[in-house]
């Protein structure tokens, strides 16, 4: 990778173990919600600004547009401990300093996430709402390693998404129907609702969402906020909720790629980069920053080498998408990056169909493995599927469960169909990896989807164009970037790197989100026509 320009990560880190002197805190609750995550940690650590404060202002916020205002139902759940867990962050950073690079700074965490405190890890749904988590799963843990306070739990579609074929995204029947900020009737796409809209909206600076295909990118791009879903493995999925193992992660949502990157750093399990690229130092930051190197600065993406997809699904459906599309890679273009135009991702009927077998298999004996360790609840998938039928007025007024009955008569993980499935994500693998070791690519490049949807809750999604399955079945890492607004709606552009290349990646993304220039913000639209 030959993109290593500018700085990417100067993280606010830098300032870590300084004692800042108390001063006045003069900004408006208004300035403090505009600020991104990497200036809220500086002024945290000039210490214009305390965590006790910031929580303040966010919980406020969250008061007034999640369950009043325009009801977004992005939180399901505010953590009660939220503003003595900032206060007792503010004493240990002038006693000892900053405890890590997101000492005080806000996190929301999706509510299929464990957290030992006193807050539900409930999918979304009414089966779970008594269950509380005997221990934080490792992302969890690691948030508050790095200083982090844990400000609520995010609203979902209800069990990841992975309860029906015909469900509607970003609803829960714990939580209700989450809405999309930029026009309100729109869907917020899913799973990871809560959490991209919680960002979008100003509720958090920072939220972890999870993915098995799709749950973040889709989100980040249908809500106008950046998502990475990071190569499987390099982020913890112990202690959250399971879909399937082979394909199911957390990762990071935030404004913009330096503050998902920021958040991403401090959630990856030490070790699993070994032997690729780190992400840059401060000093190596200062060091570039410093050379003052011109013809670096007009085109960042110099010697980039970009695959041009235009075989995901729904390709050529949407003509405006399309006209936008050519629009960001000719932006592209103008960065310096070469563009390999077309290549074939290889996504087809076949694949979503071993996709969805591998799914359902995994599913039925990982959410066994989960449920044995539920307390106040159902205790495995058949006292589950019990459970929301006999409560199905509450739980089921929208769409079913077909796909819990489908993967409850599943034959376990030795079954042929299961085998044959595994084996065909094997081979698109390969052939991935060939290609880009062929083409000499740094990353894959195509629209995450289409502009959001009317909410229909009489029929469910339609998504219409959607490229996540690449990432999704192959294991690499993806960045959503905000690409602008079709109308009133953001649409989004999707990088997909190699495996364990996340800081590249996000060197790419982070190019073409300064090249585009700022995002508009959400305006709370009730309806726009079709």
């Amino acid at each position: 990778m030959k993109v290593a320009r500018y700085a990417l990560l100067a993280f606010a880190t830098a300032a870590t173990g300084c004692t800042p002197k108390a001063r006045p805190d003069t900004s408006s609750d208004e300035q403090i919600v505009a600020l991104d995550a990497v200036e809220l940690e500086a002024r945290l650590v000039a210490g214009t600004l305390s965590a006790e404060r910031v929580a303040s202002v966010f919980l406020a916020r969250i008061a007034a547009l999640n369950d009043a205002g325009p009801e977004l139902r992005a939180i399901i759940e505010v953590n009660p401990d939220a503003l003595s867990i900032a206060r007792e962050l503010d004493r240990r950073r002038v006693r000892d300093g900053a405890v890590g690079p997101l000492h005080g700074l806000p996190v929301v965490v999706k509510a299929n996430i464990d957290t030992a405190d006193s807050m539900a890890t409930s999918a979304g749904s009414r089966a779970l709402a008594g269950h509380r988590a005997a221990s934080d799963a490792p992302v969890v843990a690691r948030l508050r390693a790095a200083g982090a306070v844990i400000l609520g739990k995010t609203n979902l579609s209800e069990w990841a998404n992975f309860r029906s074929t015909r469900s509607t995204s970003g609803w829960s029947s714990l939580g209700g129907q989450t809405r999309n900020p930029y026009v309100l009737d729109r869907s917020p796409c899913g799973s990871s609702s809560g959490s991209a809209v919680a960002v979008a909206a100003g509720l958090a600076p920072l939220a972890i969402g999870t993915e098995t295909d799709g749950s973040i990118v889709c989100p980040a791009a249908a809500n106008g906020v950046v998502g990475i879903k990071p190569t499987l493995g390099l982020v913890s999925a112990r202690g959250i909720v399971p879909i399937a193992a082979s394909q199911d992660t957390a990762g990071p949502l935030a404004r913009n790629v330096l503050d998902a990157a920021l958040l991403l750093r401090a959630i990856e399990e030490r070790g699993t980069r070994d032997g690729a690229r780190a992400w840059p130092s401060a000093a190596t930051t200062a060091r570039i920053g410093a050379a003052g190197d011109e013809s670096r600065r007009a085109q960042p993406l110099a010697g980039v080498r970009l695959g041009v997809v235009r075989d995901y699904s729904g390709a050529g459906t949407d003509a405006e998408l399309d006209e936008a599309f050519g629009a960001w890679l000719a932006m592209l273009r103008r960065l310096g990056a070469e563009l390999v135009d077309p290549v074939s991702a290889g996504v087809d009927k076949a694949l979503d169909s071993a996709e969805l077998t591998v799914l359902l298999h995994e599913f039925r004996v990982q959410i066994d493995a989960y449920l044995r360790g539920v307390r106040d609840g159902p205790r495995s998938l058949d006292e589950l599927i019990e459970f929301d039928a006999a409560h199905a007025a509450d739980v089921m007024p929208l769409f079913g469960q077909e796909l819990f009955v489908a993967a409850q008569r599943t034959a376990g993980l030795g079954a042929p169909p299961y085998r044959d499935a595994v084996a065909a994500s094997a081979e698109f693998r390969a052939r991935l990896a060939a290609m880009f070791a062929a083409q000499r690519l740094d990353a894959l490049v195509a629209p995450v989807s289409a502009r959001a949807w009317r909410i229909d809750t009489a029929t469910g999604d339609r998504l219409g164009v959607a490229s996540s399955t690449i990432a999704a079945v192959s294991g690499y890492p993806s960045v959503a970037v905000p690409a602008g607004l079709l109308g009133e709606l953001p649409v989004g552009i999707a990088f997909v790197g190699a495996p364990w290349h996340e800081p590249a990646l996000a060197e790419i993304a982070a190019a073409f989100e300064a090249a585009r220039g700022p995002m508009a913000p959400p305006r709370f639209i009730p309806t726009i026509g079709d």
